[in-house]
């Protein structure tokens, strides 16, 4: 080999090396399908917000993106697939306040969700609504929170299971309330309503979307809703927090997550996409039937988000003296 040829050879693999070493640029990103893990099974909010989600993001892309099923341990198999994947940016998780929640409540978890993800872009908001037996005889939450001071460990009220959106969501109430109730769980809170309807469970905090197929027929009464300003769904109702709690606001969010230390100019991609098909019209109206209203965020405020309900949640849990052996 010349000297000519042996310096161009090791010129070329320098600069092959060297376009190795380089962080991606956001215009060579995607090059192949995506993963939008679902950490739950077919079915529910989480899985339909996804594969929405997903195919407005592979027209905007340019490339599949796959709504992958992932379910296990609550969500906690499918954040740790991501968490534990290559930090390129081709896999990502759409989780609710679970993974915000369980890093208190659970004794130890295969990730951290402060150092092995990253906080892509918010992707919905929800509020919880407060729905009683018809058989209880109360028809507004003025008469509810008067009946449980007037009554305290009467109310037994149903959950998803201890550490739940729905459990929290009560806790929270009777923190601020001083009402006492008694907790009673269930394997998803779609296996309450039965109980609700024959007053076996006077109550429960329940997503919309779960409790709008028995609040249409008045199979139970819905009273107030969860969030910080009132539902679309239900705009008759007051909120939690103008009926008497002050900041009381309990949001069945979703937010999309990537692996932490993927390069700059991909997370921005990423978030970027995701606003922009967060603002697509038929997206918007396929959310609002199911109560949910899209929330693009930029990644500072996405990151802030995270943690300010990690925070709010951790308090809850700790005042609560919520374990996973609670009921």
């Amino acid at each position: 080999m010349s000297r000519f040829t042996s310096a161009a050879f090791v010129l070329l693999w320098s600069a092959l090396l060297m376009s190795l070493a380089m962080p991606a640029r956001a215009d060579d990103f995607p090059s192949r399908p995506i993963h939008l893990i679902i950490p739950y099974g077919p079915g529910g909010i989480v899985d339909f917000t996804g594969r929405e989600l997903a195919q407005k993001l592979s027209d905007i892309l340019g490339q599949p993106v796959v709504a992958d099923n992932r379910p296990g341990a609550g969500g906690i198999v499918g954040i740790d697939f991501v968490a534990h994947s290559d930090p390129d940016g081709y896999n990502v998780v759409l989780m609710d306040p679970a993974i915000v929640i369980n890093p208190t409540l659970q004794k130890s978890l295969p990730y951290d969700i402060f150092k092995d993800l990253v906080t892509v872009s918010r992707v919905s908001s929800s509020p919880e609504v407060l729905v009683v037996s018809p058989q209880l005889g109360i028809k507004t939450y003025a008469e509810l929170v008067a009946y449980g001071k007037a009554n305290p460990g009467k109310l037994n009220y149903a959950s998803a299971g201890v550490g739940t959106a729905p459990h929290l969501a009560a806790a929270m109430w009777e923190l601020g309330t001083g009402i006492q109730a008694v907790h009673v769980p269930y394997k998803g809170i779609g296996a309450s309503f039965p109980d609700i309807m024959s007053n076996k469970v006077q109550l429960a905090f329940s997503s919309i979307p779960g409790a709008l197929p028995f609040t249409s027929d008045n199979r139970v009464i819905p009273l107030a809703t969860t969030g910080a300003v009132r539902s679309a769904v239900y705009p008759d109702l007051p909120t939690v927090a103008e009926a008497g709690v002050p900041g009381y606001d309990v949001d069945v969010w979703l937010t999309l997550y990537g692996r932490a230390g993927m390069p700059p100019a991909v997370l921005a991609k990423l978030n970027s996409s995701v606003r922009k098909a967060l603002q697509d019209p038929d997206l918007v109206a396929a959310f609002a039937k199911f109560g949910l209203t899209p929330v693009p965020t930029s990644l500072q405020d996405s990151a802030a988000f995270t943690k300010s309900e990690y925070e709010k949640w951790k308090k809850v849990i700790s005042d609560g003296h919520i374990t996973l052996d609670a009921q």
